[in-house]
């Protein structure tokens, strides 16, 4: 009786075959968009993120001298306050329009690449939906 039972099994149809092909494609179809919605967030987590390195980096330049309220990137990298910073996504920060500034009692951060202003506020305070790609 067993071998009988065995020898009646066929393996799976086409039509079951079809219907996991589909299943797969739907699962697919939603999961891609959320894997590209991940990647933007966490590029724009370390752009916030590389915003508040430069105002540690700058908090320690003002306690060298108080009477300088403005650090450009390139001044802060050439004078070790900070690591060299790359762009999230690749290609470079402008090394002399993104900066630090102090702005009545609030350290405002400027990072610019290109014509493209990814952040222009104070970094505590930004949202991810306040910053561009």
């Amino acid at each position: 009786m067993l071998k009988r039972i065995i020898r009646n099994e066929k393996g799976l149809t086409l039509i079951e075959l079809l219907a996991v092909i589909v299943i797969l494609g739907i699962i697919a179809a939603i999961a891609i968009p959320s894997i590209g919605g991940l990647i933007e967030n966490s590029r724009k987590d370390a752009h916030i993120a590389n915003a508040q390195q430069m105002v540690n980096a700058a908090r320690l330049a003002y306690t060298a001298d108080n009477t300088v309220t403005e650090y450009t990137l390139q001044y802060l990298e050439q004078q070790k306050y900070l690591e060299p910073v790359k762009k999230p996504g690749g290609g470079s920060y402008d090394k002399t329009e993104s900066k630090v500034v102090l702005q009545n009692g609030t350290w405002i951060v400027i990072l610019k690449s290109g014509n493209t202003t990814h952040i222009n506020g104070d970094p505590s305070t930004i949202k991810r939906d306040q910053v561009t790609l």
